[in-house]
């Protein structure tokens, strides 16, 4: 039986505000019992849970070690207040009916390259969120045993439609879930920021790939699609390297973002981090200058999407803002790609950009070895 290619938009909707503001809140309240962890506050550990939530722990002579929440929270007035305790946590999904809410969270201890996994029992009291129990247990996943708590920020597009047409485009589903799989098994985060946050569009799902079959059902990860940050919401300093994802959606509203292009430039100028991109993606990086004005891919070599590879008679294309190579080597850029159904990657220092779906996995390989080179370094 032939393969089966899905060729579609899978438009993944955003929730309503009301229902956005209620997450918000289950949200800072699993946020303030990670930080109240990672820095030995115990006032934000008891002000997460209710008064007497249990926590259901793991214990070598007990097959059930049931705590008090204000017997764990006392644990850390023993630890130096506000010092890092080692725990990198990180909220991976939530899922709210009404007043009742459960919550996964990520606790990653980079030094042990351990990954647990926290789940959380919320519910609504007195018009605020509490944890009214909490279990958890060590990930055995192929992911968990090279956990180190960096993250890297894949950038997506909330653009639905190619301009104003009503053409549907969406974000490279394969090319999402190839860097991202390959991020995972190195140990790293992924985070999802897109210009308006929320549930984004994505297209070119072949349920006949395995890899992408395997994330088209993987929860986490379409919690991830589900609720992108807002660029608000990222703090630069916490990223080893931005990753612009392709896609037709990425021509729209990405490029020309001011808020994304500071957060690009602010982790690769100040914090030493990695620009990348891949396919339509690398439309992203057009509008990009370092501090004195310049371009940041002048004189540099990159690759993307060619344009010779554009179905210039299609309806599409007619509604391209720009043109990606074009614009690139009228700025100043050394343009190279390779004949279609290659992968074809070019790396400049900190900038590593590749030029199809193909070339999705080798990047993110890259800026691995790259991170692993500094890191060495300093």
């Amino acid at each position: 039986m032939k393969h089966f290619l899905l060729l579609l938009v899978f438009l993944i909707f955003g929730t309503s505000t009301e229902a956005q503001t209620e997450e918000a809140k289950i949200r800072t309240t699993v946020v303030n019992y990670i930080n109240g962890t990672s820095y030995n506050k115990p006032e934000l550990i008891q002000k997460a849970f209710y008064n007497d939530a249990n926590l259901y722990l793991d214990h070598k002579e007990k097959e059930l070690w049931i705590v008090k929440a204000k017997e764990y929270a006392s644990w850390y007035n023993n630890n130096k207040y506000g010092e890092f305790s080692g725990r990198i946590g990180n909220v991976v999904a939530i899922d709210r009916v009404n007043k009742i809410a459960t919550a996964k969270a990520e606790i990653i201890f980079p030094e042990k390259n351990l990954r647990y996994v926290d789940l959380f029992l919320l519910k609504k009291i007195k018009n605020d969120w509490k944890i009214i129990s909490k279990t958890a247990s060590i990930d055995d996943s192929e992911f968990s045993s090279k956990a180190n708590g960096d993250k890297i920020l894949f950038i997506v597009s909330n653009a639905s439609f190619y301009g104003t047409s009503e053409i549907a485009t969406g974000n490279s589903f394969s090319e999402l879930v190839n860097a991202y799989d390959t991020f995972k098994k190195a140990g790293f985060t992924v985070d999802f920021v897109s210009p308006k946050g929320g549930g984004v569009p994505i297209s070119y799902i072949n349920t006949s790939n395995a890899m992408v079959k395997k994330y088209v059902y993987d929860t986490d990860f379409m919690y991830g699609l589900k609720n992108t940050k807002t660029p608000s919401e990222i703090v630069s300093k916490n990223y080893k390297a931005v990753h612009y994802i392709g896609g037709g959606a990425a021509m729209f509203g990405v490029p020309e973002n001011k808020e994304i292009q500071k957060i690009a430039m602010t982790i690769y100028e100040d914090y030493d981090g990695i620009i990348s991109s891949v396919c339509h993606g690398t439309a992203g990086i057009v509008n990009l200058k370092t501090k004195d004005g310049s371009y940041l891919f002048k004189g540099k070599v990159v690759s993307g999407y060619p344009d010779s590879f554009e179905k210039k008679e299609a309806e599409y294309f007619k509604h391209f803002p720009f043109l990606i190579q074009k614009t690139l080597e009228d700025r100043g850029a050394i343009f190279k790609f390779s004949p279609r159904n290659n992968s074809h990657v070019e790396v400049q220092g900190n900038l590593i950009t590749g030029q199809n779906y193909l070339s999705s996995k080798d990047v993110a390989l890259k800026i691995i070895e790259k991170l692993s080179d500094n890191s060495k370094i300093e």
